[in-house]
């Protein structure tokens, strides 16, 4: 694919980046291969992850093409942006467009991203995650990476405010490939779930003990955080998603009157 917005972004990102006194550490970047269709399957757990989940591939050289949500490309200033970046439009409704378009991007050899929870997990653990992404490598025929992105989350995300105060270290890391075959995706997709579960875990050890003090907002309860357990993240989305509902219902009976 031709590229002309994706690599002046990325050169941008990387200048905001040095302005917020970024910290990066890598770890499995050699997992990734230099060329040849790849799915990764990443964590999700801030609203800026497409844009740090991208740099897993960045040591190989690769550009990643993520799984959106239909409303970014509705946007009038995000969607063109999205698009020049042959990024993946995902209608929640009518999925099966975007499993046939990642399948065909991934058997072109492009990296392909993915996040397999859906929506950002309050906990800041791994959710339940879906099976589009093990039936998706399967249906290519390409590697699975479980990709763990740590402490972008600090910067923004759900009900907390931004905070893009200097010297946050942002880590990133790559798990060995899986090889789905898709006879199976339900034990597919909870070795997926295993192994992100276990990326997490080693991440979040091998932090910097002084950007995580006990008690954190953004450390799960797992590890001693203040971040709310899963079960209390998952009353809060469904509270989330009745409220929305409401908001919904609200506007279509006020159109109607």
């Amino acid at each position: 694919m031709r590229d002309f917005t994706y690599p002046p972004i990325i050169a941008t990102a990387k200048v905001a980046f040095r302005a917020l006194g970024l910290r990066f550490t890598f770890s499995g970047a050699e997992h990734v291969p230099r060329k040849g269709g790849v799915l990764l399957a990443c964590n999700h757990i801030g609203y800026a992850d497409f844009v740090f989940g991208g740099l897993a591939a960045n040591p190989s050289g690769r550009k990643v093409r993520f799984m959106a949500k239909k409303e970014i490309f509705d946007h009038p200033v995000g969607g063109p942006v999205m698009r020049s970046m042959h990024h993946i439009e995902v209608d929640r409704g009518e999925g099966i467009q975007s499993f046939h378009d990642a399948v065909r991007y991934l058997k072109e050899g492009e990296a392909v991203g993915i996040f397999p929870e859906a929506t950002i997990s309050r906990s800041f653990q791994i959710k339940e995650i879906k099976s589009g992404a093990v039936r998706i490598a399967a249906a290519a025929g390409v590697p699975l990476l479980p990709v763990i992105m740590w402490g972008t989350h600090r910067l923004i995300t759900k009900d907390h405010p931004k905070d893009f105060s200097r010297g946050k270290t942002i880590a990133l890391a790559v798990g060995e490939p899986m090889f789905p075959t898709g006879k199976d995706p339900v034990s597919e997709t909870a070795e997926l779930k295993r192994r992100l579960e276990a990326l997490l875990d080693e991440t979040i050890r091998s932090y910097p003990a002084e950007e995580q003090p006990e008690g954190a907002w953004w450390l799960p309860a797992s590890h001693g955080g203040s971040a709310p357990t899963p079960e209390e993240a998952e009353r809060l989305d469904i509270a989330e998603k009745k409220e929305r509902a409401a908001r919904r219902a609200a506007k279509r009976a006020a159109k109607k009157g």
